[in-house]
């Protein structure tokens, strides 16, 4: 592709919908979720082709400029697109600009925003196990002296306990960059994600071992909900040092009141 090539993001779909080859185009990113454009945010397109159709437009795969990056896929190829993989979540998210195949564009984004039940139920029994083994270790680290790796576990911890919320959900998790705006358009049911992303935020930013033994205690209490009890049991007499000791405050809250939530948040701040 030559530089003479270059195409805005409004003359491209101009192009693609009077291309009968053209089947969808699917806009993924900041500019797929409200609020979140910049002055920097590009346009990510996904141009959904027939299967085995040919088209002039392919000239421009591969096209990256500030404004417009494009990627052609098959109509197959769309289908697989994310399932499983890192892009599953930008496609669960994405915003349908052409659908010429009566709603078929739009029900294959819905079915990546779904995880299969024994899918969800799968990777949830992995992630919880991953989130415990960094929980573990991180406390162990704060107990032996060992405050830099405790605090770099504690961080690794919360890619895993993610991870699982959203499993438990059956959703894919989002990007770092969309979280904040997940939970407050969609939040994990029987979680307050004012408070819980709080305790993320304290938890990355210390590693402080209360606050991860009180998450951890309503994490197990949703987890053996879930049916995963048997993953918890295994790690044996150390899910002791993971818990709350004797008299410490309550945990986290399922959906609590606002009033409640800023008081376990204050809590957090003077530890």
């Amino acid at each position: 592709m030559t530089d003479q090539e270059h195409i805005s993001y409004d003359a491209f779909v101009r192009l693609a919908a009077a291309d009968p080859a053209v089947v969808g185009l699917v806009l993924k990113g900041s500019r797929a979720h409200e609020g979140m454009t910049t002055a920097y945010s590009d346009h990510d397109l996904y141009v959904v082709l027939a299967d085995g159709a040919a088209t002039a437009l392919t000239r421009f795969r591969g096209h990256r400029t500030p404004e417009l990056d494009l990627v052609f896929l098959s109509l197959d190829e769309f289908r697989a697109a994310g399932m499983p993989g890192f892009e599953r979540y930008a496609l669960a998210r994405a915003r349908v600009v052409l659908d010429r195949l009566d709603g078929t564009i739009t029900r294959i984004l819905a079915d990546k925003l779904r995880l299969d039940a024994d899918e969800a139920f799968r990777d949830a029994g992995e992630w919880l196990d991953a989130y415990a083994n960094s929980l573990y270790r991180s406390v162990k680290n704060d107990r032996d002296g060992h405050p830099l790796a405790a605090r770099l576990d504690a961080a690794d911890s919360i890619r895993f306990l993610l991870e699982l919320l959203f499993a438990l959900d059956r959703r894919p998790r989002p990007y770092n960059k969309y979280l904040e705006w997940e939970l407050a358009r969609f939040p994990l049911p029987g979680w307050d994600s004012e408070a819980l992303l709080d305790a993320l935020s304290h938890i990355s930013a210390t590693g402080d071992v209360p606050t991860q033994r009180r998450l951890f205690a309503q994490v197990e209490e949703v987890a053996r909900r879930a049916g995963h009890g048997a993953v918890l049991d295994a790690w044996g007499e150390d899910l002791e040092l993971m818990r709350p000791g004797p008299g410490s405050p309550r945990p986290l809250d399922v959906a609590p009141s606002r009033e409640s939530a800023a008081g376990w948040r204050r809590g957090a701040e003077r530890r």
